[in-house]
């Protein structure tokens, strides 16, 4: 297992510099000149425009530029923001939490009720509730995010007014402590279902196909003739063994799912990495959508290494490949 934990960690080394060049070489090249958001829509002499392009390093070729990038990174620096005017790792400390409180819950929702979903079809298959469930989970992965987030806000905020539309906190409160805390929850509601719902319908396909094979096999056979309750032989003896493609499907999403919640983010005015995202393509402040792209690259990286990881462990075969 050392050997096999070695290797990948060895593997995701060039891959991760190879992301950091690609994600550098994608926003260079990517329309638009920052230096029109520096300098203003107003005309300005051409001596002022170079000024500002030498100050901030766009004045030099690409691969001088992908060189310093390279090297500031090294030692931790993410450069400096152009439209916030503060530097990028302080800006994303800023909105980062807000990020992972809202794709955790959305990963960790679609995860549990996925597989539980997944089970239970797998378990009544062919009648009408695996039907239902399979029905549902076809229509909840073809709907966008973003559109799905909007109908939820007319539903549920303007037409019934049982939940808030906007926002991470109610915008008067100065609640403090659980006051606070049950604020933030009931804002979450929403944009974490909206998030989530895609994803919970992929793992609940995953999960379905997985067990219905899995539960066709001799040893469940054998498990129930041995007189095993049929919840053990679902959850301690299926579901260990149609493990390996609900893990792959769930570590793989991760990073999805923060790709994916900068549309729900600007949808809720949620304010984390995802709508700072969206604001940064609209200002083309490049420091800062590197250093986001870079985030997310990384986490999916991670998400799949810790995926092997996972496998290994389940199905020592794996370690082998």
């Amino acid at each position: 297992m050392l050997t096999y934990i070695l290797r990948r960690l060895l593997l995701a080394i060039p891959l991760m510099l190879a992301v950091v060049i690609c994600n550098f070489l994608l926003i260079t090249f990517a329309p638009g000149d920052p230096v029109t958001l520096l300098v203003g829509d107003y005309p300005a002499p051409e001596e002022y425009v170079r000024q500002v392009r030498a100050e901030y390093g766009l004045d030099q070729p690409i691969p001088v530029r992908l060189a310093s990038y390279l090297g500031q990174l090294a030692v931790g620096n993410l450069g400096y923001s152009f439209a916030n005017r503060v530097p990028v790792f302080q800006l994303i400390t800023w909105r980062v939490g807000a990020t992972l409180l809202l794709t955790l819950t959305a990963l960790t929702l679609s995860s549990i009720v996925g597989v539980l979903l997944g089970v239970i079809a797998a378990r009544q298959h062919n009648k009408p509730i695996d039907l239902v469930a399979s029905a549902g989970a076809l229509i909840g992965y073809a709907i966008p995010e973003f559109w799905l987030g909007q109908l939820f806000i007319l539903l549920f905020a303007v037409g019934l007014g049982w939940l808030p539309s906007q926002g991470m906190r109610s915008s008067r409160s100065v609640a403090t402590g659980w006051a606070d805390l049950s604020d933030v929850a009931w804002h979450l509601v929403l944009p974490a279902f909206a998030l989530s719902l895609r994803y919970l319908a992929l793992i609940t396909r995953i999960t379905r196909v997985a067990m219905i094979e899995v539960l066709s096999s001799d040893y469940i056979r054998t498990a129930r003739a041995k007189g095993a309750h049929e919840r053990s032989v679902l959850f301690m003896h299926a579901l260990r063994n149609a493990a390996a493609p609900v893990v792959t499907v769930i570590g793989y999403n991760l990073g999805f799912v923060l790709a994916g919640s900068a549309l729900v983010e600007t949808v809720y005015s949620w304010p984390g990495i995802g709508r700072l995202l969206f604001e940064s393509i609209g200002k083309r402040d490049y420091p800062v959508l590197t250093a986001i792209l870079l985030m997310v690259s990384l986490t999916v990286v991670i998400a799949n290494l810790i995926t092997d990881l996972v496998q290994g462990w389940l199905d020592p075969r794996v370690r082998n490949d």
